[in-house]
């Protein structure tokens, strides 16, 4: 294990409509400050709440899914979440969804070239299209419009796929499985590139404010949070995603030229960080 130090706290919980599922949480260990792991498998009869939310239609559910969030100590060592899902409606229909996206404290353009790089060598196992698609998506979804910036520096992201004649059911199971296995490689190389580095105490407080515009976007922009706390859903597990420490500081402004303002100056959609690795 990398951290080699912190141990998960476990928390197994049912749902009384149906299913439950698993939480797990590291904290104050020798890299992650703090980093969670959340399983679920849940289904019974759909809500009329769920109705609005999801905007369709059918009696009865079924969805599992896997999210990984890890927040580290080091302010060069990025944050990295992961969430793949398959949701069924009715026995009729269904889609998959998911993705990994990273958010550096401080953006190195070879580094996200790096982590873009893995990400397109799994998509292209799949599909010619899907690295440019999901990276457009998930450029589009971990945004922050009242920041008028990206949480990070994108990754891929994608939300109702079914089979098509080019990717069986089956097919898109194993990429998610694929994306899985790949979280930890990614997170690994970004650790061992930045862990190097040393740092302030500066460093330590612009991590914070990062940290809160991460905070930001999970609690006033993301839809899977919305909709988990809408309809009901287990509080602990919502909330595991966010960091144990993060501040706001009023009208603060980055020294000119400094590293935390050319952070700031790329986090934008629409970057080729291909091009940078």
């Amino acid at each position: 294990m990398l951290d080699g130090k912190a141990t998960f706290h476990e928390d197994n919980w049912k749902r009384d409509e149906g299913g439950g599922g698993r939480t797990r949480v590291i904290s104050h260990g020798n890299v992650f400050e703090k980093g969670g792991v959340n399983f679920s498998e849940v289904h019974g009869p759909v809500s009329d709440l769920m109705k609005k939310q999801l905007k369709m239609d059918g009696k009865e559910f079924y969805a599992t899914g896997v999210s990984i969030v890890l927040h580290p100590h080091h302010p060069f060592v990025p944050i990295m979440h992961m969430n793949v899902r398959y949701f069924q409606l009715d026995d009729t229909d269904y889609w998959f969804g998911g993705g990994i996206d990273m958010t550096p404290h401080y953006v190195n353009p070879a580094s996200a070239g790096l982590f873009h790089k893995g990400l397109k060598d799994v998509c292209d196992k799949y599909h010619p299209e899907f690295y440019t698609k999901f990276k457009v998506w998930a450029d589009d979804y971990f945004f922050i419009p009242h920041r008028n910036e990206t949480r990070g520096v994108g990754g891929i992201f994608y939300d109702h796929q079914r089979a098509t004649e080019k990717l069986s059911k089956e097919g898109f199971l194993q990429f998610a499985l694929d994306l899985g296995d790949v979280f930890a490689k990614l997170y690994t190389e970004q650790y061992e590139l930045g862990s190097k580095m040393e740092y302030t105490d500066k460093n330590v407080q612009w991590r914070n404010l990062r940290r809160g515009r991460y905070v930001e976007f999970n609690l006033v922009n993301d839809r899977g949070t919305q909709f988990g706390l809408k309809t009901g859903g287990r509080i602990e597990s919502i909330l595991m995603s966010l960091p144990e420490t993060a501040s706001w500081v009023y009208d603060y402004h980055p020294t000119p030229n400094s590293e935390e303002e050319k952070t700031l100056g790329v986090l934008q959609k629409n970057i080729d960080w291909l091009s940078e690795y």
